[in-house]
This record gives C-alpha cells, structure tokens and sequence, in this order.
C-alpha cells in the first residue's frame, strides 16, 4: 500500500494533524495498535481546552513543599520509590527549566499556540458535526487558604495582558455559580475564556470519524515496525505493509519507541494520572469544571458522570496502576460535591507527555528526511492537538508556518 503520509497514533494529536494533511490534498493513513481513536491519554483528561494557560506547570521552588513531595505527603503528586533512577535525572532538567526567565520563555513560545487553541477545534467541530461537545463556560480554580488565593492571584495578573478574562470570586459568588459545593469556601477564579468537552474521547471519535468519510484510511497497524526505505517509511500494518515518503510521530508518551532507536535523546518524561467517574446525589448539579487548588484534584461534569482527576505520578510508564492519589482525595471531594457511587469497575490510568520545558515537540527529526514530530503536549494535549497539528501541517507541505516553529524543535536540547 501506499500514501503521501502515515501518522502514527490516533489520539487528539494524531487524528487532528492528519485532518490537516489531508485538508491540503495529501492522501494520508492514520494507524494506531489498537485500530480506534481517543481511547487512551486523549479519553481521561479533564476536557478542557485551557485558552487561560500561557504559563506551563513549573518545577516548586517551595523547600517546605518540596520535602513533602519527596516524602509522599501530599494528594497532588506522587513518585514510586522504584522508578527514582530513571525518573531524577528527568525532574532535574525539568527543575533547571522551571527559574523565572525560562518559565517566561517558555510562556511566550507556547503563546500563538495557546491563541488559537479553541478556534481551531471549533473549526473542526463544526465539520465534524460535534459543536454540541464544545462548551464554552471556562473553569473554576477554588481556594481554601488565603495565601494559596493570593499566589493565584498574581498569577491570574500576570496573564491579563494577554488577553485572558477571568473573574475573582468570593466564597458568596462562588456559591452562585456552584450551588452545590460545600459551604464556607475562601473563594474562587473563575476562568471564562477555555471550552469545556465533556466527552473528550467521543470528540477524538468524531474527529477520526470526520477523517475516514473524506477518504482517509485508518488502520490497525505496530509503530515500531518503523523502517526507512529507499522513498521514504515503511510500517507494517493488519493489511500489509504500508510505505509513504512522510511519516509523523504522535504516539504521546509512546513516542520513544521511534525516536529513541533512530538515535534521538529527547527527554521525554511521563506524568501518569488517574480518574474515576461517580453519579450525583440527587439532585446536585456541578455547572462548571472545578479544582480544589489546595488539596490537588479536579472534578468535572462528564457526560457518563462527574469525573474525578488526580495530579502527577510519577512512575515508570508500564508499572501497574497506583491509585493512592485517588483515595487519598476521593473523601475529600465527597465533602466538596455529593458525589454518590462510583460508575467505573477500576480507576483509569494515562499518561501525560511532558518534556522538561513545558513544550511540545512540532517539526522534522533531523537527521531523517521524511519523519515528523508531534508530541510532548503535557496537560494539554486535548487543547493543542487541532493547533499543533495545523502547524505541522504546514511545515510538512511546505507553506509559511503560521508562527515560527523554531521553540519546538526537537534538537533544542
């Protein structure tokens, strides 16, 4: 078989930039090992496109904060002892990228992606027939200390400039917009600029299912069968072999099973995280997505329910599930919002893609003609697949990138 181009993952990054290619005339094969879209890293997130984050997660600089963290006291992070050799030297570059000048740094290259993250899935969304999973209502970031508030604050003071709205809210305004949640909060921000995909899984479906009724091929196909060959890659796919003179990798926290063996030392890290999806108690309703800043979880109004995410574990990639985020923070919630049973058998696992900048890897590998980049999108790969993927896009059929692609090059560590 043969095709302009093959992408190798089919989550939010992959279907999104092969839409793309396909969109400017090339025949594209989207493949992935399970031979569906959006059932892995793209189906637990929160669903929030995050226009309100310019500025990455950083390394904590906070010596109190970090000596619970290296004690696995706290609800918001979490380290298997085991995994400490291979994880340290990746917190450490992730560490030296976290001082002030680099943050910004990285803020103003994530910037014009972070600008168009909601207009080019609206885009989508609305050929895909889906805009019914786009909510724009924003978030809620909700206080219980007054120095946790504060910090927020400034922070949120720091993003006005760029055009990003929000509303401070105190513990009675709070009660406005979420009726339900536990009395006597301090407060809330109430970002009103991200959209809200309440199924995020079905929105990748839609995306894929929009890609196949214009022509595009998916198959069930191993990525690490990778080879380059004389016009190009070939892959082996449960049709045959597959060959195409462009192939992308978009393969999330997997990408290392291409780039590494080419010869490629990108630190790629993994922060794994965990959800649980629980039924209301009677009559409750939670209007928006909410994160209880001071206690490291978030709760968001799914379709199949309300949805509970954890922060960062950090573990081996493969190493079996540790849920102990989730029970630590599962009573707390409970207090928070009447959440009644749980609706899921086991607690869903993923893993989020993080390089130790903040930033994703968009563009070509180096020292191989053909072969692109698209991973690395931290906590937001839902929100920078469609943008991500028109920029790529871009650069692979060779017109003027939208913005300079050269902060995410994938040599720039």
């Amino acid at each position: 078989m043969k095709a302009d181009a093959v992408v190798l993952g089919a989550g939010i990054v992959g279907v999104s930039v092969a839409l793309h290619l396909q969109a400017k005339g090339r025949d594209v094969v989207l493949v992935d090992k399970g031979g569906t879209a959006g059932d892995e890293t793209s189906f637990g997130n929160a669903g929030l496109i995050e226009r309100s984050s310019i500025f990455p997660y950083s390394f904590p600089r906070d010596l109190r904060m970090l000596l619970k963290y290296a004690l696995n006291q706290t609800s918001e992070a979490n380290y298997h002892l085991s995994a400490l050799p291979s994880v340290l030297p990746w917190l450490l570059k992730y560490a030296a990228q976290s001082t002030e000048a680099a943050t910004l740094r990285s803020a103003m290259a994530a910037l014009p992606l972070i600008e168009r993250c909601v207009t080019e899935h609206e885009a989508l969304m609305a050929q895909a027939g889906v805009m019914d999973l786009c909510k724009k209502i924003g978030w809620i970031k909700m206080f219980r200390k007054s120095e946790t508030m504060e910090k927020a604050l400034k922070d949120a003071e720091k993003i006005q400039q760029y055009g990003i709205n929000y509303d401070v809210l105190d513990g009675a305004a709070l009660a406005q917009r979420e009726p339900h949640l536990e009395t006597g909060l301090l407060g809330a921000i109430h970002f009103t600029d991200p959209a809200f995909v309440p199924d995020p899984g079905a929105l990748v479906k839609a995306y894929a299912k929009l890609f196949t009724s214009r022509g595009g091929r998916f198959l069930k196909g191993d990525a690490t069968t990778l080879a380059q060959v004389a016009k190009g890659w070939r892959v082996t796919t449960a049709e045959g072999y597959l060959e195409a003179r462009d192939v992308i990798v978009a393969l999330g926290p997997w990408s290392d099973k291409i780039f590494r063996p080419l010869g490629y030392p990108i630190p790629l890290g993994i922060k794994r995280g965990y959800h649980m999806h629980y039924q209301r108690q009677g009559n409750a309703v939670l209007n928006h997505s909410v994160l209880d800043v001071d206690n490291g979880y978030l709760i968001a109004p799914m379709n199949r329910g309300i949805r509970l995410t954890t922060g960062a574990e950090f573990a081996r990639r493969d190493a079996p599930k540790t849920p102990v985020q989730l029970a630590k923070v599962e009573p707390i919630a409970r207090k928070l919002f009447p959440l009644a049973e749980r609706l899921d058998l086991a607690p869903w696992m993923g893993a989020r893609p993080c390089l130790p900048d903040m930033l994703p890897v968009i563009g070509p590998a180096p020292r191989h003609k053909g072969l692109w980049f698209d991973f690395g999108h931290q906590h937001h790969g839902l929100t920078l697949g469609p943008v991500s993927g028109r920029l790529l896009a871009e650069m692979i059929v060779g017109e003027a990138p939208f913005t300079d692609p050269k902060p995410y090059r994938a040599d720039r560590f």
